[in-house]
């Protein structure tokens, strides 16, 4: 018996056996793909700095002006332009900010917002603080500056003047873009004028939770409750950043800022800051002077070309030429004599011994010493002075009245809003005034003091001027609430 053995079809050449190198390449290929998918990601390279808070100085720093990816430690500039406006009146925390669809698209981190959605900017400043929400930050940059582009100009000049040489903003929210770059020791410096520039709006960086208005969000930083002595203030995450983070902590009379670029993952770099922080606490005296950062001078939006959502000021005078003579008349030049000269060398002693008196009144500014009484007006028209201004019962303080309608019959006003300081209030009147001229012409500007703050009021006016001012005002999202005789 025969036995056959078995061949199996032949169909053709393999494929592995007729070009064995190029599968062998392949397979390389594969394999490193793999071992870079189970890699962790580390795309920045490490950078670090450590300072003292209260002086400045410069503990410890490694590659810390190496310009890298800042991701969401972005929104600490931010958040730092939008106390700026607030602070200058540019826009309150009240102001109700439309959302527009390039913010409500923003990838997460996000709050959730909607295009054509209305909300206060109070909670967008949360949400990019706590949550580190990309839309809300957006929405601030377009509320502020009229665009994000602008927005991120302004953040860049705004870096400048801070001192931060090696930084360039593209956006309000810190997502990879070309040239979006900052470093370890310029997003130290922010940090610290965060801390010293506005300390009243601090404690935002420290909430383990807080409602931004649509719902509670949480905070990602979880060094606040790990860390003896955390506070704050900002962390980011991207691939091309790594995870960063700029912290703060107090202990006693000491208090330390550390900031991490390219960390490995959120637990590697905590233990990193953490490290750091200890590094600090050990080389920063126990007793240090407080030397606080000067802070930038304000230029808002100039030169951004961009009109925003803000107050802007109109018609004020830049050059005062002197008057041009008449034709055919000529100035007439009096010689003073010897008793003009007595006239005024007696006017002149007069003023100065009345400046050298103690102050006769009451005022929460420096006021001249002697103010002579003017002449009593027409009984009629101070009780429709009266009438028209009524004093608020829970006022406290003397108000201070910058100008004065006598107009008749002119009993409603308009609100600009309620602010934590006199001068905050007298500032906006003056801003909001030169930027309405057409409406709040001859009307009575007065800070009314009460324990809710300082109200911004403008009083003597007609109903129909009172509303067409709040409707002009508020087409600039400017916060504006009409005041009837009865309110």
């Amino acid at each position: 018996m025969q036995v056959r053995r078995f061949r199996p079809a032949r169909s053709g050449p393999s494929p592995f056996s007729a070009h064995p190198i190029p599968f062998l390449w392949a397979l390389v290929l594969a394999a490193l793909l793999v071992a870079m998918a189970a890699a962790p990601l580390r795309a920045a390279p490490y950078a670090a700095m450590v300072m003292d808070a209260r002086t400045g100085e410069v503990l410890h720093s490694r590659n810390a002006d190496t310009r890298l990816h800042p991701a969401s430690l972005t929104k600490m500039m931010t958040l730092y332009i939008a106390f700026e406006a607030v602070r200058n009146g540019e826009i309150t925390m009240d102001t109700m900010v439309r959302v527009s669809q390039n913010a409500a698209s923003e990838p997460p981190s996000k709050l959730g917002l909607r295009a054509g959605q209305k909300i206060a900017l109070r909670y967008l400043v949360r949400a990019a603080a706590v949550k580190s929400a990309n839309d809300a930050a957006t929405a601030i940059g377009e509320a502020i500056s009229g665009s994000e582009a602008a927005f991120g100009r302004r953040m860049t000049r705004t870096a400048k003047a801070l001192g931060m040489t090696r930084t360039t903003f593209k956006n309000a929210h810190g997502l990879t873009e070309s040239g979006h770059l900052s470093t370890a020791r310029d997003m130290t410096i922010l940090g610290r004028h965060l801390l010293y520039d506005y300390p009243e709006y601090y404690n935002l960086f420290s909430r383990q939770s807080t409602h931004a208005g649509i719902k509670t969000v949480s905070s990602h930083n979880r060094l606040l409750t790990s860390y003896k002595g955390a506070d704050g203030i900002k962390t980011g995450y991207t691939r091309a950043a790594g995870f960063n983070l700029v912290a703060s902590a107090q202990r006693g009379n000491e208090r330390v800022l550390a900031t991490v670029f390219g960390g490995q993952s959120s637990s590697s770099r905590n233990a990193k800051v953490a490290e750091l922080l200890d590094l600090g606490f050990r080389r920063a005296p126990s007793q240090a002077p407080l030397r606080k950062p000067s802070p930038p001078v304000y230029a808002g939006n100039a030169g951004d070309g961009a009109e925003g959502h803000v107050v802007r000021l109109s018609g004020v005078v830049k050059k005062s030429p002197r008057p041009v003579a008449r034709p055919g008349s000529a100035p007439v030049l009096v010689a003073a004599t010897d008793a003009d000269a007595q006239v005024i060398a007696a006017a002149v002693a007069e003023a100065m011994s009345t400046a050298a008196a103690p102050p006769t009144i009451e005022t929460t500014e420096a006021a001249p010493a002697e103010v002579p009484r003017p002449a009593l007006r027409p009984q009629d028209l101070v009780e429709e002075v009266a009438q028209a201004d009524p004093v608020e019962p829970e006022e406290e303080e003397q108000e201070i009245v910058t100008r004065l309608s006598t107009s008749g019959e002119l009993h409603w006003g308009i609100n600009v809003g309620r602010y934590t300081s006199r001068y905050q209030a007298e500032k906006t009147l003056l801003r909001t005034a030169l930027s309405e001229m057409e409406t709040l012409d001859g009307t009575l500007r007065k800070v009314v003091h009460s324990k809710k703050g300082f109200d911004a009021n403008f009083m003597g006016m007609s109903a129909e001027t009172a509303d067409l001012a709040c409707r002009r005002l508020k087409a600039r999202n400017v916060t504006c609430t009409l005041l009837s005789p009865s309110s």
